[in-house]
C-alpha cells in the first residue's frame, strides 16, 4: 500500500471524474454561497450570519438540479438559480416557502 496517495495518478482521475460529473452542483452551490456572503456584508450583518447564510443557501442551491430536472430545464441554469438564492437569502426563501404551503394545506 502506497504511503502518498496523492501520489496516485487513479485518485486524481476519480476526482476528476467527480467534479466533471457534479459541476453544475458545485457551481449553483458555490455561486449561493458567495453571493450570500457578499449579501450579508453588505447589509452589515454579523460574522455569525454571514457563515450560515452562506451554508444554508449554499446547500439550497446545490439541491436546485434535481428540481431543474424535474422540470425539464437545463442543468446551466442551476447557476443562475443560485445566484438567485444567494441574493433572495433564506429568510425570504423561508417565508415564500410558508406562503406556498398555507396555500396548499388551506385549498
Amino acid at each position: 500500500m502506497s504511503n502518498m496517495p496523492e501520489k496516485n495518478p487513479d485518485l486524481w482521475a476519480a476526482a476528476l471524474a467527480w467534479f466533471a460529473v457534479h459541476q453544475p452542483q458545485i457551481y449553483a452551490g458555490g455561486t449561493a454561497a458567495i453571493v450570500a456572503v457578499f449579501r450579508v456584508i453588505y447589509g452589515g450583518g454579523s460574522g455569525r450570519k454571514m457563515v450560515l447564510e452562506a451554508v444554508i443557501c449554499g446547500l439550497i442551491g446545490s439541491s436546485l438540479i434535481p428540481l431543474l430536472e424535474y422540470f425539464t430545464l437545463p442543468a446551466n441554469l442551476a447557476t443562475f438559480a443560485g445566484c438567485m438564492v444567494g441574493f433572495v437569502g433564506v429568510e425570504k426563501l423561508r417565508d415564500y416557502s410558508d406562503r406556498f404551503m398555507s396555500r396548499k394545506v388551506e385549498g
